[in-house]
């Protein structure tokens, strides 16, 4: 046994840990751990629901299914057996769904009886298939169970897609300024200039022409002693523009008479000569 300490004082005893009650049921966040006195299970609480069928056509389409039969060629003597077992099972569970299923057994019934009955040829050829009425009902459902399962199988808002929404925050995006030093800079100076005289043209300006350098020009060329063809004061390398000037240029020599013009003969040529002065 272990002493007391020195001081006097008392030590608290270690924890041990226990096992605790598992409870049995969960309500309302609460567990509860026994049964309450007051409690009353009335005696249909416990329902069981075969979720597999939905209906006297969906079993019997179930059995024919699971056992590969020709729809059109129904055995119904095993199918009849077989569906009366399921009934027999559902009303060990529950009466009142069994009202459907006993609808569908006596039809079932009676179609196995007619098949059995003996008929005359003349009128086995005339009659109708006992089990076609039932043949038709089954098709009809297949086709309503497959389109309801194709419209299961589509996406579903809030069952197979969430629509969801978020709004984005507001982040102030700031761009650094690249560093560029003076080589670069140089550098695309000189690809800039390169381009830009590939571009560059040449231009051809005409030299003005004045009247007063051209008056200059023909008292030059001109002799006092003898005549100039007219024609040949022209020049023919500027054109237009030089013919008009070099003709005002003569008017104004000729106004200020500084030339002369003679012509022999009418419509003759025509020729300049300088004024002597007398």
């Amino acid at each position: 046994m272990a002493e007391p300490p020195a001081d006097g004082r008392a030590v608290a005893p270690a924890h041990v840990p226990q096992q605790e009650e598992m409870p049995f049921a969960m309500v309302q966040g609460l567990p509860y751990t026994e049964l309450p006195h007051d409690l009353y299970i009335p005696p249909d609480a416990l329902e069981v629901f075969l979720e597999a069928f939905e209906g006297p056509l969906d079993l019997l389409l179930y059995l024919i299914r699971r056992q590969n039969l020709n729809i059109l060629d129904i055995p119904i003597a095993e199918i009849t057996r077989q569906y009366v077992e399921y009934v027999e099972l559902m009303k060990e569970f529950r009466l009142e769904l069994a009202g459907e299923y006993l609808v569908m057994a006596a039809m079932l019934a009676e179609i196995k009886s007619r098949m059995l009955l003996p008929r005359p040829a003349a009128v086995e050829s005339e009659e109708e298939d006992p089990r076609a009425e039932l043949v038709r009902r089954l098709q009809e459902y297949e086709r309503f169970k497959q389109a309801a399962e194709d419209l299961d199988a589509l996406p579903r808002v809030e069952r197979d897609v969430i629509p969801t929404a978020a709004v984005p925050s507001q982040v102030k995006l700031v761009r650094a300024l690249p560093e560029v030093t003076l080589k670069e800079l140089l550098v695309a100076m000189k690809d800039v200039v390169s381009r830009a005289e590939m571009f560059s043209h040449h231009h051809v300006q005409r030299e003005p022409l004045s009247v007063r350098d051209r008056m200059a020009q023909v008292l030059g060329s001109l002799d006092t002693e003898g005549f100039v063809p007219f024609h040949t004061l022209f020049p023919h390398d500027e054109g237009r523009p030089g013919v008009v000037v070099t003709f005002l240029a003569l008017m104004e020599l000729l106004k200020a008479t500084l030339i002369e013009l003679v012509q022999n003969e009418p419509y003759g040529p025509i020729h300049v000569k300088a004024h002597s002065a007398a």
